[in-house]
């Protein structure tokens, strides 16, 4: 029985027996290519649940988080692939003790520098992201000036001295669902900076396709600013819980070309100046 056994455990596995397993190996990558052959032809997979964005701010957000989910799953496949080829190519074959990589100094310093290397890709390019979506030029074609209240939003375009005429809801009527919302206009294709205050309490504005929200703050405004690159008319929120109807905080965001907004600047200012009001 114990020559047996030494036998058995010095005996060397036939090339044949390697066989299935290289074939498991090799269908488990040819699915993770077609994954990803799947996902490059399907624009709402390969945005990872995002909605498709409206800004170039917003184009930049999307990259990033489609960049780190490559890196993650990246990581993922090359954990995982060593797991099954630890437990299909290294299965127990005898009682003999394989050989030991204890204190193996190469090793450990790629298990050690590896995520650090990763952790500062991943820290540069979102570093690099956030200057961009955050930097503020010093002559914006557009102003907005947004104020946040319970619980409504109102728009003002100082450049043009105007108060848009459906800016304000005010009423509990409207807040139950009676009435316009109020509407924001914007050009695509130039630079439109908003500045965000409250007169109450913290709201956050959020328009789900510019991939990006910024809280609203009494006594503490906030500013940033975005470039359309699409028309189209889109719902914002408030997306800060800020009491009673913060679920109906909502306004309709319309972004057409420039042309159409300089007409409509121009067909507020006349109803404006035919109403006596000013800014």
């Amino acid at each position: 029985m114990t020559t047996d056994n030494a036998e058995q455990g010095s005996r060397k596995p036939r090339p044949g027996r390697a066989r299935p397993a290289r074939a498991a190996g090799m269908t488990v990558a040819l699915a993770f290519v077609v994954l990803g052959l799947t996902g490059c032809t399907n624009n709402t997979f390969t945005r990872l649940g995002f909605p498709p964005p409206i800004t170039r701010q917003g184009e930049t957000v999307l990259t990033l988080w489609q960049g780190s989910w490559i890196a993650g799953l990246a990581v993922g496949v090359l954990v995982w692939g060593l797991i099954l080829w630890a437990v299909i190519f290294h299965r127990k074959r005898g009682d003999r003790l394989p050989p030991q990589a204890r204190y193996n100094t190469p090793i450990e310093i790629m298990f050690t520098s590896v995520p650090f290397v990763l952790i500062a890709v991943l820290f540069y390019f979102t570093a690099k992201d956030e200057n961009y979506i955050d930097n503020l030029p010093k002559h914006p074609a557009v102003r907005v000036e947004v104020l946040g209240f319970q619980w409504s939003w109102q728009f003002k375009y100082p450049d043009y001295h105007l108060q848009n005429s459906n800016a304000v809801v005010t009423n509990i009527g409207n807040m139950q669902g009676e009435g316009p919302l109020p509407v924001l206009e914007i050009p695509t294709g130039e630079t439109v900076q908003f500045d965000l205050t409250s007169e109450d309490v913290i709201h956050a504005f959020w328009v789900p396709q510019f991939l990006f929200k910024r809280d609203v703050i009494p006594g503490h405004p906030n500013h940033f600013t975005i470039t359309a690159t699409k028309t189209g008319t889109f719902t914002g929120h408030c997306s800060e819980l800020c009491g009673l109807y913060h679920a109906k905080m909502l306004f309709t965001l319309k972004v057409v070309t420039p042309q159409q907004f300089q007409a409509y600047i121009a067909q507020e200012q006349a109803a404006q100046s035919s109403s006596g009001s000013t800014q």
